[in-house]
C-alpha cells in the first residue's frame, strides 16, 4: 500500500493542503471528525483521489482499562466514511483511575509513555488485538515522544516496539520527531531504535518539529523541522523506504504558507536521497499465536501505577518512587498549558470575556488544584462554574458576561429562545451559590 508524501490536514490550512501540489495524502485527527458531516474539504480532496488517514489520538491503547467500544466504533465509522486504507493511533496512555483503583478518573489531555515493562507490553498487545478485531481496516500504532522515563524498565524502545508487531502483527507509524525527542530527553539513539525495528512493518511516518528549553526537548508541532529530526529521517530511508511519509504541523502556521510547501519537499528530497529497500509489509500478515487473557491483577497493577504518575502531573500528589522530579514538573507544567490552550479554542469566549492574560491565568490556578476528570467542554464548563461559584470575577460586566455563558451552555440544549428553562437553571445556580 503505497501512500506517499502527506501532510497532516487542519481546518486552519485546509485551502492551503488543498492547492498545495505533489500532496499524495493527508491525515486528520479523528475526534475532530463527524462522519456523517465531514468537512467539504476533506471531501473534495477524496474526489480528487487523495487518499486520508484518519489518527486517532483518544483510545488510550496503552491504559490498564480495554480499548473503550464507543471510541472504537468512531474511529471504525471514520475510516468507512473516508474510504481509508488504515487507521492509526498511539502507544500511550491518556487517562487513569476509575472503578479499577477505586479513585477519581483522570484525563490527561495528552500522550503519556508507557512502562516498558513486561506487563504493560501485555497489556498493550490484548488492547491492540481488541482494537484491531473492531476497526475495519488495518491499524498502525505511533511511537510518542517523552519528557521522562519510567523506572525499572525491561525493554528498550525497539524490543518493545518489535515484540509487539511480533506478537499482534500490527503495523507500525514511526515518528521520526519523536525519535529526537527521546534521544535529547532520555539519551536513546535513534539509530539503535531504528536498527531494534521490524522496519518491513513501517506503514508510513511522522516528521516535524519542535523546540529545546533548558536541555529539554518539547514536541510541539508547531515549529519548523530541524535538521537533526531530517536526519534521523535519512537514518530510516537508508534502511527501508516507507510506504508513506508525512508532515506534521497543528498549530503557529507561518504566515508564509509557502514554507509548508518547502518544508514537504525536503522531506520529499530526503526520502528520494534515501537508499534502503522499499517497506514489504504483507496485506495480511499471518496471524499471530492466541495469546491467554491478560488476567486482572496484571491490569490493576498497570493501572494503579498509571494512576499515581497521572495524579501527580494532574492533581499534585507526590511523584512516585523512581521518577524524576524535576521532569515530571516540566511534563506537569506542560500539560496545565496544553489544558489552557485547548479550553480556549473549545470555548473562545472564555478568553474574550476575561481578557486574554486573566483568562490564562485563573485557569492554570485552577488546573493546579482541580484535574480534568471528563473532556475539555466539560472542562470549560467546570472552570467557568468555578469562577462564579467562588466569586473570582467581580468586575459587573465580565461577570455577567459569563453567567450567561455558563447558564446558555452547561445543559444538553442551548437556553436561547427558553425563558422557563433560562429561569429555572439560574434559580438551582443561586442555590449553588448559596449553600
Amino acid at each position: 500500500m503505497e501512500l506517499g508524501t502527506g501532510i497532516g490536514w487542519r481546518p486552519e490550512i485546509a485551502e492551503t493542503v488543498e492547492a498545495m501540489p505533489g500532496i499524495d495524502w493527508v491525515e486528520a485527527v479523528a475526534e475532530n471528525l463527524c462522519p456523517g458531516h465531514l468537512p467539504d474539504s476533506l471531501r473534495r480532496l477524496r474526489e480528487r483521489g487523495v487518499t486520508v488517514v484518519p489518527h486517532g489520538v483518544a483510545l488510550g491503547l496503552g491504559g490498564a482499562d480495554r480499548p473503550d467500544e464507543g471510541r472504537l466504533a468512531d474511529l471504525a465509522a471514520c475510516a468507512e466514511a473516508l474510504g481509508s486504507p488504515l487507521v492509526s493511533e498511539h502507544i500511550a496512555f491518556v487517562r487513569a483511575g476509575g472503578e479499577r483503583t477505586a479513585s477519581q478518573p483522570l484525563e490527561a489531555g495528552h500522550l503519556l509513555p508507557v512502562p516498558r515493562t513486561r506487563d504493560a507490553l501485555d497489556v498493550l498487545c490484548e488492547n491492540v488485538r481488541i482494537a484491531q478485531d473492531a476497526l475495519p481496516v488495518p491499524l498502525a500504532v505511533e511511537n510518542i515522544a517523552a519528557l521522562f522515563g519510567w523506572p525499572g524498565e525491561e525493554l528498550t524502545e525497539g524490543q518493545f516496539l518489535y515484540e509487539l508487531v511480533d506478537r499482534t502483527g500490527v503495523r507500525l507509524l514511526i515518528d521520526v520527531a519523536n525519535l529526537h525527542t527521546n534521544h535529547v530527553n532520555r539519551g536513546e539513539d535513534p539509530a539503535k531504535a531504528l536498527a531494534e525495528l521490524p522496519v518491513e512493518a513501517i506503514a508510513y511516518v511522522h516528521v516535524a518539529g519542535g523546540f529545546e528549553r533548558d536541555g529539554v526537548w518539547h514536541d510541539s508541532h508547531a515549529h519548523p523541522v530541524p535538521a537533526a529530526v531530517l536526519d534521523v529521517l535519512a537514518e530510516l530511508v537508508s534502511r527501508v523506504t516507507p510506504p508513506g511519509v508525512l508532515l506534521e504541523r497543528d498549530e503557529n502556521f507561518p504566515e508564509d504558507l509557502g514554507e509548508l510547501e518547502r518544508e514537504v519537499e525536503v522531506i520529499r528530497e530526503t526520502v528520494a536521497a534515501g537508499s534502503g529497500p522499499r517497506a514489504q509489509a504483507p496485506d495480511h500478515r499471518a496471524p499471530a499465536p492466541a495469546a491467554a487473557p491478560v488476567d486482572d491483577p496484571t491490569r490493576r497493577r498497570l493501572a494503579l501505577d498509571q494512576t499515581a504518575l497521572l495524579s501527580a502531573l494532574v492533581a499534585g500528589t507526590p511523584t512516585p518512587e523512581g521518577f524524576d522530579r524535576t521532569r515530571l514538573a516540566v511534563q506537569s507544567r506542560a500539560l496545565a498549558a496544553k489544558r489552557a490552550d485547548v479550553v480556549a479554542k473549545v470555548a473562545p469566549e472564555l478568553p474574550l470575556i476575561l481578557g486574554e492574560s486573566t483568562y490564562r491565568s485563573l485557569f492554570l490556578g485552577y488546573a493546579r488544584s482541580h484535574p480534568m476528570t471528563t473532556g475539555y467542554r466539560r472542562d470549560a464548563l467546570d472552570f467557568a462554574e468555578n469562577l462564579l461559584l467562588t466569586q473570582r470575577i467581580q468586575a459587573p460586566t465580565p461577570r455577567r458576561e459569563l453567567t450567561h455563558w455558563w447558564l446558555n451552555r452547561s445543559g444538553p440544549r442551548p437556553l436561547t429562545g427558553r425563558p422557563l428553562a433560562r429561569a429555572l437553571r439560574t434559580a438551582t445556580f443561586a442555590l449553588r451559590r448559596a449553600t
